[in-house]
């Protein structure tokens, strides 16, 4: 299912030299690519310039690359319901679950590839350094994203550290927000558009002085101004089944890094975890890391219990 961008790179394609017309169909099928990368990566990827690259956008319509960025942005924005995107979805698949098998593979290894290439290693450092030294990390997400913002909260609370999810709506919210403080840094996780909550959230973060740290797939132009820190996300294409296959592997990212930056706490945490369920499981417990040397055998009768986060 083309998008309308791919729609527009067609009916442009009679007027475009041979290697306007590759950089175009590159922009058309790597639309995500194209909101993250620079004119010179963007360059870097199609073998071409970055003066190609600004003609090519030109050359489709657009003042510019950033012009062009919008145009996709706001494609991802006004896409289909999910309901829709479902349809399209199984439509392709022509009911045959092995399709359906291979394209969602697919499709999520894309998406984590391309999560790959739009982490820069010095935001990744700094975002794992923020939420360390963070007072409080507090994460917001709704619909689908809720259960991920409960989920990196409950691992980040097992490595040591405070927080909470913000995934109430309406007026519930004001409540939560009302417990942020300039210490806290707030995970953001939103795509498609800017409803009233997280508009509401971000203006609010900003008047305490708290960071934020967003996680999108189309918000970046939107919301740039308005957070510390982004980082962009892919969902699968616009029009199809949503995916937050690569949202959860960079929260992961985000946890590994954390045991990384701070051994010693994470480490003593996972230790009083495993002691606290030992103590719930009514039993003696020898607590010790799976194969670590050094470490004595669980005593007859005990019962060996171990920590994976």
């Amino acid at each position: 299912m083309s998008s309308h961008f791919a729609d527009l790179v067609t009916e442009k394609s009679p007027g475009l030299s041979r290697t306007e017309h590759r950089v175009a169909r590159y922009f058309a099928d790597n639309r995500h690519q194209v909101l993250v990368q620079s004119a010179i990566e963007l360059a870097q990827s199609t073998g071409t310039s970055d003066a190609t690259i600004i003609r090519t956008a030109r050359a489709l319509g657009f003042d510019g690359l950033d012009g062009l960025r919008r145009a996709i942005a706001g494609e991802f924005d006004a896409g289909p319901t999910p309901a829709g995107r479902m349809s399209r979805t199984a439509a392709e698949n022509a009911g045959s679950l092995e399709l359906a098998l291979e394209k969602t593979l697919a499709a999520q290894a894309e998406a984590i590839a391309t999560l790959r290439d739009s982490i820069d290693a010095e935001n990744y450092r700094a975002i794992v350094q923020a939420l360390a030294g963070a007072g409080e990390i507090a994460v917001f997400g709704i619909g689908p994203s809720a259960s991920m913002a409960d989920y990196f909260c409950i691992q980040l609370r097992r490595l040591g550290f405070a927080a909470r999810p913000l995934t109430r709506t309406g007026l519930l919210f004001a409540d939560d927000l009302l417990q942020l403080k300039s210490a806290s840094l707030v995970v953001v996780m939103a795509y498609g558009r800017v409803y009233t909550e997280l508009s509401v959230l971000l203006d609010h973060c900003r008047g305490i002085g708290a960071e934020t740290v967003l996680v999108t797939d189309s918000l970046r132009e939107a919301l740039e101004a308005r957070v510390t820190r982004i980082v962009t996300v892919p969902r699968g294409r616009a029009d199809a089944f949503s995916m937050h296959s690569a949202t959860l592997a960079f929260l992961e990212t985000l946890l590994v890094g954390l045991g990384t930056l701070a051994p010693a706490q994470t480490t003593a945490s996972l230790d009083q975890l495993n002691r606290l369920r030992a103590d719930l499981a009514g039993q003696t417990a020898t607590l010790a890391a799976s194969g670590a040397p050094g470490l004595a055998s669980p005593a007859k009768g005990s019962r060996k219990i171990t920590s994976k986060f």
